[in-house]
């Protein structure tokens, strides 16, 4: 079964790691794989093996930017749509406060 997957943003690419689990078996295994460019990086994604993975990758395609190209719904989970970027990439830039702190007095 997929236990989880989650994402590392390693600046010259990112890192993809798929926690998988053997309930009858009791064995572990972490599969990783590599995506190379920032531009729009695409995977296949992996729902039609583990249902589980749905919101996993909406996850990360949500915090990372990388798209699971076959995915049945993949759209953002945690942030609104029209949220401009990536939060848990390297390279986002926090835009600036809409306000200024006071002035101590």
């Amino acid at each position: 079964m997929l236990s989880a997957i989650t994402a590392v943003d390693y600046v010259e690419y990112f890192e993809l790691i798929y926690h998988l689990t053997s309930i009858s078996r009791n064995y572990s295994a972490a599969l990783k794989t590599r995506r190379y460019g920032r531009d729009d990086p695409i995977v296949p994604s992996v729902t039609s093996v583990w249902k589980g993975a749905e919101m996993q990758e909406r996850e990360v395609y949500d915090l990372m930017g990388i798209r699971f190209s076959g995915h049945p719904n993949l759209r953002r989970i945690l942030l609104w749509e029209g949220f401009n970027g990536y939060p848990l990439r390297r390279d986002y830039l926090e835009p600036p406060l809409p306000y200024t702190w006071p002035q101590g007095g």
